[in-house]
C-alpha cells in the first residue's frame, strides 16, 4: 500500500506519530516522501536526530499548524495518504481553553478535510478516542465533532478518488499522562491513589493501534469508524501488579473521568457492524448500505442495543498478565 507513495501525518512528533514513521519506514523502505507536519519545532529537531533525512531519502519535516489551512494545502501537494493525528488531548486544559481545543480538533479538522479535497490525496485516516462515545467533556465533545467531519466528508467529495475514515481506541498503555507510568512513579511513595475501585480501562498497545490504522489504510471503503477488539483492565489490578504492598486509597473521580471507557454506545448498534478484529461504525446515508456493506466484507450487524466499553468486556487482563506487560514496558524504556 505505502511502496512508492507519499504519506503526510499531521502531530507527526507526538508518541503515535513518532511510533507510526518507525514502523513504516521499516515495514515500507520504498516509501516515496514521509512528511511529518507538526507545529513544534524543538520535537522536529530531536525527531531528526533519530530519523535524519540524510540516511531516509524519503523523509521531510514541515513546521505547521492544522489551524493553518493554506500551510496543509502546501505540505500536501503531491501526497498520496494522510493520517491525522493532531490534536490538543488535555481534558483539563481543553476545559479551561474551550475554544483553543476546538480551534484545532474541530476547525483543524476540516482544514485537513478541506486540503486533501484540493490537493489529490487518495486514503484519509483520522485518529479518534473512546472520549468521542456519548462525550461528557469537551475535549471528547470536539473529537465526536471531527468524526462526524471525516465520515461526512465521503459526501463531498464528487468524482475524487479519495476515502476518509477513523479509527477510535482506547487507553495506550504506558502513554504519557496515563495510569501505569503515573503508579510507577509513585510506588516508591508506598501510596498508589485509587480515583474509583469499580474502574476499568481498555488496554491496546501502541503498536497495535499503528497496525490497526496501518489495516484501515489497506480495507477501509470510507465513512467507517473502526474499533478494536481489546481487553479490559481494572484500575485496581494495575495498583495490585505495580505495588501490592502499597497503600491503595480512594480519592474519588477527577472532572471529566469516566468509570468505564466507551467505544461504541447502544444507540449506535443498529449501524455497527462486527468484522472480526474490529468493530465498524458505519455513517447514516452513505454511499452504501450496511447490507451492501457486509455482503462485501463478509461483517455482520451487531445485535440491536449492544453496547461495547470496558466494563462489559468479555476479555479482562489478569494481575499477572498486567504485572508481564508492565514489565516489558519497563525493560524497554530501561526504567528502574
Amino acid at each position: 500500500m505505502l511502496n512508492d507513495k507519499s504519506l503526510l501525518i499531521t502531530g507527526g512528533t507526538g508518541s503515535f506519530g513518532q511510533a507510526f514513521v518507525k514502523t513504516v519506514l521499516a515495514r515500507h523502505p520504498d516509501i516515496k516522501r514521509l512528511v511529518i507536519y507538526s507545529r513544534d519545532e524543538l520535537k522536529q529537531f530531536e525527531m531528526s536526530q533519530q530519523f535524519p533525512e540524510s540516511q531516509y531519502k524519503g523523509i521531510r519535516y514541515f513546521i505547521g499548524d492544522v489551524r493553518d489551512q493554506a500551510r496543509l494545502r502546501r505540505a500536501m501537494e503531491g501526497i498520496d495518504v494522510v493520517i491525522h493525528a493532531a490534536a490538543l488531548k488535555q481534558v483539563p486544559a481543553a476545559e479551561y481553553n474551550p475554544f483553543e481545543c476546538i480551534k484545532t480538533n474541530v476547525l483543524g479538522a476540516q482544514n485537513v478535510i478541506e486540503a486533501c479535497l484540493d490537493t489529490g490525496v487518495q486514503r484519509v485516516v483520522a485518529l479518534s478516542t473512546d472520549k468521542a462515545a456519548a462525550p461528557i467533556n469537551l475535549y471528547g465533545a470536539t473529537k465526536l465533532c471531527s468524526d462526524k467531519l471525516f465520515v461526512a466528508a465521503n459526501n463531498i467529495k464528487g468524482h475524487r478518488d479519495i476515502r476518509f475514515s477513523a479509527v477510535r481506541y482506547g487507553n495506550v498503555m504506558c502513554s504519557r499522562g496515563s495510569v501505569i507510568p503515573f503508579f510507577l512513579e509513585k510506588r516508591s511513595s508506598g501510596v498508589l491513589p485509587i480515583t474509583d475501585p469499580a474502574m476499568t480501562r481498555f488496554n491496546i498497545s501502541l503498536q497495535e493501534a499503528i497496525d490497526m490504522v496501518l489495516w484501515a489504510l489497506e480495507n477501509a471503503r470510507g465513512g467507517e469508524l473502526l474499533v478494536p477488539k481489546i481487553p479490559s483492565y481494572r484500575i485496581t489490578d494495575v495498583a495490585k501488579a505495580i505495588g501490592p504492598e502499597c497503600e491503595h486509597p480512594i480519592i474519588g473521580v477527577r472532572p471529566g473521568e469516566k468509570i468505564h471507557e466507551e467505544m461504541i454506545t447502544a444507540s449506535d448498534s443498529f449501524n455497527t457492524v462486527d468484522m472480526g478484529s474490529y468493530y465498524a461504525i458505519l455513517p447514516f446515508g452513505g454511499a452504501y448500505s450496511i447490507a451492501e456493506y457486509c455482503a462485501k466484507t463478509d461483517a455482520k450487524l451487531v445485535e440491536p442495543g449492544f453496547s461495547y466499553n470496558s466494563g462489559n468486556n468479555e476479555h479482562f487482563l489478569t494481575v499477572d498478565e498486567l504485572r508481564d506487560l508492565i514489565q516489558t514496558y519497563v525493560d524497554q524504556s530501561h526504567t528502574v
